[in-house]
């Protein structure tokens, strides 16, 4: 650089602006900036962003979005077109309780399997089993065969392997680790497929009631079963996520991991929280038909799936603080005394006080559900992971199954209103139950993350 005309030194050169290296300008202090904080408004979403970064994990999430819908699809499908064709509820109810038993003896069989053999080697024939019972279903209830056919094909479709359990065990090998950061991801990623399972069964029985109603009675078992078999297929075929088959995976017997420390009372949490969903669904069909409004019943249902949903996203975006075991007793309080708002809305005799205090009982159960399922994860061993979260999703199944039976018998020997005491009830026991499980699970899973740990070093 040439000498000043003075002959003093060089005069540097100013240093660079922030737009020229590319930085945000700063934000003088005391006030906003003019199109607001972009970095803050993102931050909520920082820890998904994070969570897909990983090659694969948008597909297969997509691919179990698809499978999973069914879920709340065949149910109601089966229903629809069994009590439109055949002219009797109890008939169909009778089945589609025959599939649940079926489902909660045949769902811990394949996904052991599935632990032994790997994801796309049981998922695949898994599901074209399940598909044939389910069109076999239809095409019995479209050409009126006998109806113990009915009960036989609908069994047959129990074979479904448990796609949201598939899809934890892909995100919980894919963070896998004791490190603070693996731990943060395994919750968002818990978080994120409890929301899924909530969009599922808030969406599956809104279309599977249009199709049967404005197409035919078939119509959503039909497509429910499409979706079902695509969907799986798809998930199957996303290879580089899966997690390898571990050495003699599945080898030990069912009971084996039943003993597991912490487990047992972990499984008894979900069966009453199954009751408290079973519970709410009865009921709320039963209030919204006693106040002639039952064709409301699914939208308000709906609610609660919302606030379900919404909560699991949001509780995703935070980072995990405390002994797990402690944070689920918590959760699960939390929803206990929730859960007394639609009991205290109900007796007002109207929907519209119904339908709000519904949304807000849902924010609880989301975040139960994701701690519950993180504490899953870490006490059940890496190589039945698979089985262990399947079992969870069957005591959840008992527990609405009882939930549906208790409901049923208040809201029509107490009334509608008296119905919603099942729901806190319930969530009471969980609670209870929660509690005297705090310190057993906790420490069984620091013990089972440090052996992990241990393992891998």
């Amino acid at each position: 650089m040439p000498n000043s005309p003075t002959g003093s030194a060089p005069t540097p050169p100013p240093p660079p602006s922030p737009a020229e290296r590319g930085e945000p300008a700063a934000v003088p202090h005391g006030r906003p900036a003019e199109h607001g904080d972009r970095t803050a408004r993102t931050h909520w979403f920082t820890p998904y962003v994070r969570l897909f970064a990983t090659p694969g994990t948008r597909a297969f999430a997509l691919a179990g979005f698809l499978a999973r819908l069914p879920m709340g699809m065949l149910s109601i499908s089966a229903v629809i077109m069994i009590a439109t064709t055949r002219g009797s509820y109890a008939l169909a109810g009778a089945v589609t309780a025959t599939g649940l038993v079926a489902t909660a003896l045949l769902a811990p069989l394949v996904a052991r399997l599935v632990d032994r053999h790997g994801q796309a080697r049981i998922a695949v024939p898994a599901v074209c089993l399940s598909a044939a019972g389910s069109l076999t279903l239809l095409l019995c209830v479209r050409y009126g065969a006998p109806d113990w056919t009915l009960f036989a094909a609908y069994a047959a479709g129990s074979t479904a392997p448990n796609t949201g359990g598939m899809a934890r065990a892909r995100w919980a090998h894919l963070y896998r680790g004791p490190s603070p950061e693996a731990e943060a991801a395994r919750h968002t990623a818990n978080s994120f497929e409890q929301a899924l399972d909530e969009l599922c069964f808030m969406l599956g029985p809104v279309l599977a009631t249009f199709l049967c109603v404005s197409l035919f009675p078939e119509a959503g078992t039909l497509t429910a079963t499409v979706l079902l078999l695509g969907g799986t297929l798809l998930f199957a075929a996303q290879r580089r996520t899966e997690p390898p088959v571990a050495p003699h995976a599945g080898a030990a017997r069912a009971t084996a991991l039943l003993r597991t420390r912490g487990l047992p009372r972990l499984l008894a949490v979900f069966l009453a929280t199954g009751a408290v969903f079973g519970a709410l669904e009865v009921v709320t069909v039963a209030y919204a038909d006693e106040l002639g409004h039952k064709g409301a019943a699914g939208a308000v249902l709906a609610l609660q799936a919302l606030g379900s949903g919404a909560a699991g996203l949001a509780f995703g975006a935070l980072r995990p603080a405390g002994p797990p075991g402690r944070r689920f007793a918590v959760c699960v309080g939390a929803m206990a005394a929730l859960m007394t708002l639609p009991l205290l809305a109900s007796a007002t005799g109207s929907l519209l006080v119904l339908a709000p205090a519904l949304l807000i009982a849902g924010m609880a159960t989301a975040p139960a559900m994701v701690t519950g399922m993180t504490l899953v994860q870490r006490l059940t061993p890496p190589g039945r992971l698979n089985e262990g979260m399947t079992w969870a999703v069957t005591a959840l199944l008992g527990g609405v199954a009882a939930g549906s039976a208790a409901g049923g018998w208040a809201a029509e020997h107490l009334g509608g209103s008296w119905g919603y005491a099942v729901l806190p009830a319930a969530a009471a026991v969980a609670t209870v139950v929660a509690l005297t499980a705090t310190t057993a699970t906790t420490t069984a899973a620091t013990a089972a993350t440090a052996a992990t740990a241990a393992e891998k070093r």
